[in-house]
């Protein structure tokens, strides 16, 4: 069989050496008759994903050419610490390219036995799905208390003055996208403004009672010409 090695190392824990999982990975290669064909070593944190870890992603993009048949790491914190959904998913991307996975401090959670592969990776597809339900009930809880607070969620909101500037392009016939190049904003902004006003205006109404368009009263901006009156 032919093996390869992943060793990890943190940066930020001083000390560590990958000699310290290899040596002992080597030998279990050699005692069981394997091959390794190739060790992969990153030094850095497990908990960042295959974009911060050069070794990590060419491992998986090896798997993906079949260029191996096993995974051999010390323990699966090694592989990853991303949490258990994406550790889930590298699992199973390996074992749809028809590569196990052997951990050598928890033969229990390796799927290199056909008989167990499926039963491993189910019980940990279903512990991940409990993570992500927390996951998002503890994200929805968070936003309500935030709300219930006072705090405004999403997008910040543009101030009055810009929001008259958009206003006044898109009546004097400036286009959506032209008109978040010049105002500086994104173009949902522009196309949200745009739907209030051909809704009658509804939303722009108490917009009056603002500093910002009070002000303008004072330029040579005229808000009769921006704000028509409404339809009774």
């Amino acid at each position: 069989m032919k093996v390869v090695i992943y060793a990890r190392v943190s940066t930020e824990d001083k000390g560590q050496d990958p000699e310290n999982q290899l040596g002992q990975l080597r030998a279990w290669c050699v005692s069981a008759g394997h091959a390794v064909v190739r060790e992969y070593i990153d030094y850095a944190s497990g908990s960042k994903g295959a974009g911060k870890r050069p070794e990590f992603a060419a491992m998986l993009d090896d798997a993906h050419r079949r260029k191996f048949d096993l995974v051999l790491c010390w323990a699966l914190d090694r592989l990853s610490r991303e949490g258990m959904v994406p550790t889930v998913l590298h699992l199973q991307r390996l074992a749809a390219a028809g590569v196990g996975f052997h951990s050598y401090t928890e033969p229990m959670l390796s799927t290199d036995n056909e008989m167990v592969r499926d039963i491993v990776l189910a019980v940990m597809a279903s512990l991940a799905k409990v993570e992500r339900q927390k996951i998002s009930e503890r994200t929805r809880a968070g936003m309500q208390r935030a709300a219930k607070n006072g705090k405004h969620l999403g997008r910040p909101r543009i101030s009055a003055t810009i929001r008259a500037r958009i206003i006044e392009m898109l009546r004097n016939g400036s286009g959506i996208r032209a008109t978040a190049r010049a105002i500086g904003t994104g173009n949902e902004t522009v196309h949200r403004i745009k739907r209030e006003m051909a809704a009658g205006g509804r939303s722009l109404s108490p917009a009056y009672h603002q500093p910002a368009y009070q002000a303008l009263s004072q330029t040579n901006l005229q808000p009769k010409l921006l704000f028509p009156a409404l339809p009774r």
